[in-house]
């Protein structure tokens, strides 16, 4: 790997964290949600209106896709509301290889080896010290079920998107609809769920959401051509650096309490991806 496809792909670790953060600085963490979910979805029909409509097949899979993204943004934003970025974030990011891997070794016929074995032992020796963290520092512990709720749905669509990216044959089309569908269901659900007040923000509010979508198609794109120029494998793990940025972000930026036991479990988490991805 080169040094401007590492930087590049560390560059993309650290827009993926700061777009959280963004989510998470916000008042209320549905309406910024939502705000953010708006712009992506305006973004993917910008871009989807000069590409190809998907395969019919793949309409399946984009719709499955969309709900759990849904899911995902719904349980994400609860998670903030409850809990650190440096607590959060390592949690509901490390949680979802894993499942991936459960899942992966019950149902699927991919092949599990030793390495991978020994990473997801150490990936969740690290979310069990980070989640049992929130029950000794006196922080939520409501942050838990929603942190892992938002895990779970990181890994469906991960496991979705695998299959309807293959189906559909073109990747760029897929996302771009993905985007667009992320936001359809998710606005409905979060009206019904909390009302119209939710989306009642400033003019300053609404035009500075583009800023974290942008964040979160920029890092997506970066990390695809990335994966394009240097083994998928190397590039998959070091975009798990985002776990040691948004660790860091909280602390330094956002003034969370940083403990060893914390630093060890995003270290443990950290070293237990790369682990299942090298």
């Amino acid at each position: 790997m080169s040094f401007g496809i590492f930087a590049a792909v560390l560059g993309a670790a650290l827009l993926h964290a700061g777009w959280n953060a963004i989510i998470k600085t916000g008042g209320n963490k549905q309406t910024t949600m939502m705000i953010f979910t708006v712009w992506q979805a305006l973004i993917g029909l910008s871009v989807l209106v000069w590409l190809p409509m998907p395969k019919a097949e793949a309409w399946v899979w984009l719709i499955a896709s969309g709900l759990i993204h849904m899911v995902y943004q719904l349980f994400l934003a609860y998670a903030y509301e409850q809990g650190d970025l440096s607590r959060v974030y390592p949690i509901s990011r490390g949680s979802a290889p894993l499942l991936v891997m459960v899942f992966s070794l019950f149902f699927l016929a991919d092949p599990i080896t030793g390495v991978e074995y020994l990473g997801v032992a150490v990936l969740g020796a690290g979310i069990l010290l980070m989640a049992h963290g929130a029950w000794t520092s006196g922080e939520s512990r409501r942050l838990i079920p929603y942190a892992f709720g938002a895990a779970s749905a990181t890994a469906g669509y991960t496991l979705v998107d695998g299959v309807g990216a293959r189906v559909n044959g073109a990747a760029l089309p897929y996302v771009a609809w993905l985007l667009f569908l992320s936001g359809f269901f998710y606005v409905p659900a979060i009206l019904m769920l909390k009302g119209r007040t939710i989306a009642r923000a400033s003019f300053a509010a609404w035009r500075a959401g583009i800023i974290p979508a942008a964040a979160s198609l920029v890092a997506y794109a970066v990390v695809v051509w990335a994966m394009t120029q240097a083994p998928i494998a190397l590039v998959a793990a070091l975009r798990e650096t985002s776990i040691l940025f948004a660790v860091l972000i909280g602390w330094l930026v956002f003034g969370e309490r940083m403990t060893k036991g914390k630093a060890a479990a995003a270290a443990l988490i950290v070293g237990g991806v790369i682990l299942t991805r090298v």
